[in-house]
């Protein structure tokens, strides 16, 4: 016991770890291998030990007693008795189950069997841990006798039985190796950005490293967690130039896929020629291709089949990056099931999922293999310091009597068009001269009214993309200085100099939305960054606005809550 200690490891599993205590930085750094931030404010982090988290760690090689020994000399207090065994029983488990090449595969130039195959092996460390797993309905559908003592799998089957085998807690380690794609010759260029020589920062280049474990079979997929404005592209354009194959670049929408191959061009030695975008507008495969989600999970009804999924079969891709890995649609997760043999990259500001498919992600894209806070960026400099305000407006007495006669359904929808909202969102707006302004929210009608009161230009899902991209170029060089945006600003949109952002409306309690949002203006810059949530008081909006503002309260993020009288 020594009380002098930065930690506090209650028996729930959580770790409570003091911001200003003087061991902090390595506290924080070794927590972050195998716990998961839940909280992070001003004086006091909060963080969880749950099974996931210790199976990213195991698959990153930390032990277990790497991990009891550093919390005890880190402890106020005697490590809890049943976190102890939590810890035992839960890394334990990885790597009980391994895949492993199939020693009838042809040998590589190493002499070691190649990933490709039609059968994967499958072995188990313990007689016990085989006849468990063989009971299981994975094991009795999947798994297929392989001489005396090992069994097998078809290589279809390589993601599906992860993902169903973590779900029985039993997560599988992957050392089968990757098909190696078509070579790429690529380099990152050396460039002046805004005057000043561009270059990886400390944090991109680890966590890259992180991530491809120099080459070894256990790395090379997996996802890298960052802040919005971290540059998360940049990473994924180094890991680009550490793989030199066919890269297929998976992302939200037609504006981040412009945005990305705007990056590719002009960061990396790449030419027009070998770069292409696959959307709904145009399909052009190149050796780096930039698709969007939505035109993978394109199909002409519920019953039909996805057209475009054989994009990920249509190039021998050596690399597959999923950007907002945390959006990933379903159907995409089939696709990915059926492509372990790709290196797999996945890049997300959260790993929060409104689905709970974490573990999908774990199996079939990769464990976590590098997540930086916000406020470790912010501290140097690499992330804006951002102050956030919660300004709560009353409804009219008329609006008050619709409000309270509606459907419980429909109350939500009511508050968040309280038409009180615009002369508030005229006032803020009068509060920034000069300042780069985006006004977000979720429905039209309000949002074409604030765009006529101040005679700002509307971006909706309807926007062409040419429309849309002269207003991202105009509100970039300063031509215009505030932007009316829907939903379609909550993902990759790239608007470095914004640092005024004010949400009129969202998507009830969603911390996804909360944290992208949050995210438009973090980019570091002279003028300092404000987030504006304008919200009805009293109302089920004001509740959601609450769970949101936990979530960024949590990560360090203090509010200031303004009141507005009737």
């Amino acid at each position: 016991m020594n009380p002098a200690n930065p930690l506090i490891v209650q028996g729930d599993g959580k770790v409570l770890l003091e911001a200003r205590h003087a061991q902090f930085d390595r506290a924080r750094d070794f927590l972050a291998r195998f716990a998961e931030l839940e909280s992070s404010p001003e004086l006091l982090h909060t963080y969880r030990i749950t099974p996931l988290s210790l199976w990213n760690a195991a698959s990153s090689g930390v032990t277990r007693d790497e991990i009891v020994t550093k919390l005890r000399a880190l402890s106020k207090f005697d490590i809890p008795e049943e976190v102890e065994t939590k810890i035992d029983d839960t890394i334990g488990r990885f790597g009980l189950v391994q895949l492993h090449a199939h020693p009838d595969n042809l040998r590589t130039a190493s002499g070691l069997p190649d990933a490709k195959g039609e059968f994967i092996r499958v072995a188990f460390k313990t007689a016990f841990v085989e006849k468990v797993v063989r009971a299981t309905k994975t094991g009795k559908e999947m798994l297929l006798p392989d001489g005396k003592r090992f069994f097998k799998i078809a290589a279809g089957f390589r993601g599906i039985f992860k993902q169903r085998l973590l779900a029985e807690n039993w997560p599988v380690e992957d050392l089968v190796g990757f098909v190696e794609g078509e070579s790429l010759p690529m380099q990152l260029r050396q460039l002046t950005v805004a005057g000043k020589p561009f270059g990886l920062r400390d944090y991109q280049i680890e966590s890259v490293n992180r991530w491809y474990m120099g080459g070894k079979a256990s790395g090379a997929h997996g996802v890298v967690v960052l802040p919005c404005g971290a540059g998360k592209t940049v990473v994924a354009l180094q890991a680009m130039a550490t793989v030199q194959q066919h890269t297929l670049v998976l992302c939200n929408n037609q504006t981040a896929v412009t945005q990305w191959i705007r990056e590719i061009l002009d960061k990396t030695t790449l030419r027009e020629d070998q770069v292409g975008m696959y959307t709904g507008q145009e399909k052009n495969l190149r050796p780096v291709t930039v698709a969007t989600y939505q035109v993978l999970t394109y199909r002409r009804s519920r019953d039909a089949d996805y057209e475009h999924l054989h994009l990920f079969r249509d190039q021998n891709w050596g690399l597959l990056v999923y950007d907002e890995v945390h959006l990933l649609p379903a159907p995409v997760f089939g696709a990915t099931a059926e492509l372990q043999g790709c290196r797999r990259l996945g890049l997300t500001a959260t790993l929060v999922r409104e689905d709970g498919r974490e573990g999908d992600v774990f199996s079939l894209v990769g464990p976590k293999r590098y997540d930086l806070p916000w406020q470790v960026l912010e501290k140097k400099g690499f992330v804006a310091e951002a102050r956030c305000y919660e300004v709560r407006v009353p409804l009219t007495t008329g609006e008050r009597l619709r409000y309270e006669e509606a459907a419980e359904g429909e109350k939500f929808r009511i508050a968040s068009e309280n038409p009180i909202k615009i002369d508030i969102v005229r006032e803020i707006v009068a509060r920034h001269p000069g300042d780069n302004i985006l006004i977000i929210g979720t429905y039209l009608d309000q949002l074409h009214e604030i765009a006529r009161d101040l005679d700002a230009p509307l971006l909706t899902g309807e926007t062409p993309q040419k429309l849309r991209e002269e207003l991202f170029r105009k509100f970039r060089t300063g031509v215009i200085k505030k932007l009316v945006v829907s939903k379609v600003a909550n993902f990759a949109i790239d608007l470095p100099d914004a640092n005024v952002a004010i949400q009129v409306s969202g998507s009830f309690g969603s911390r996804q939305e909360e944290a992208q949002r949050l995210g438009r203006i973090l980019r570091p810059k002279a003028l300092g960054a404000f987030f504006y949530t304008v919200v009805t008081s009293d109302s089920k909006e004001q509740e959601f606005a609450m769970k949101r503002q936990l979530f960024l309260t949590e990560q360090g993020y203090r509010y200031f809550i303004e009141e507005r009288a009737a």
